[in-house]
């Protein structure tokens, strides 16, 4: 059972998604995903660090013949908010043209890193570029952004746990927490 309250970095954190309802969303995604994709086979690229997690769990889940790519972005640093530029630390292994592409994200905020992630994806004349992202906070967007596959909708609140992080810390819980109100 998930602790309540946690504290990480000396900030007070309290218990928001349970580990159980992570995992009946990311069985839900994951048979959608698959059925959308019957008949191709995608390249999901999970987005590190945070989204390991999600990508490692919802990749098991996928029913169709896939391949799997990392990517690895910069936008954070250690501060509970983003620094608005965003930075390509590694770049892909694969061949994406003509190819349908996943990317698998752990948290869409302000929209830069998916504009970011897809300038590069559409640069490579993929057949598509698809997202799915574990959290989603629409009221956070600074840009327009098309999240294909959502498994929760969450308010303009900071949040870690389950590969979220705070300044590196946190990533290992099981379960996603919010900042607590003071």
């Amino acid at each position: 059972m998930a602790k309540k309250k946690i504290i990480v970095n000396n900030e007070l954190f309290e218990s928001y998604i349970d580990e159980k309802k992570i995992q009946a969303r990311i069985r839900q995604l994951g048979k959608k995903i698959s059925k959308d994709f019957e008949g191709k086979t995608p390249i999901f690229i999970g987005i590190l660090n945070g989204a390991y997690i999600f990508f490692a769990d919802l990749i098991r889940r996928i029913t169709i013949e896939c391949e799997v790519d990392f990517m690895k972005l910069s936008s954070y640093g250690d501060s509970k908010i983003t620094s608005g530029n965003v930075h390509l630390l590694k770049d892909l292994n694969s061949q994406v043209k003509n190819r349908h592409i996943i990317v698998v994200e752990d948290i869409v905020d302000t929209g830069l890193s998916i504009d970011f992630i897809k300038r590069i994806l559409n640069a490579h004349q993929p057949a598509s570029v698809s997202v799915v992202s574990l959290l989603v906070k629409p009221k956070s967007l600074k840009i327009p952004t098309e999240v294909d596959y959502i498994g929760f909708n969450i308010p303009s609140e900071f949040v870690l746990g389950y590969g979220l992080d705070y300044a590196q810390k946190g990533r290992n819980i099981p379960s996603i927490y919010k900042i607590a109100k003071q």
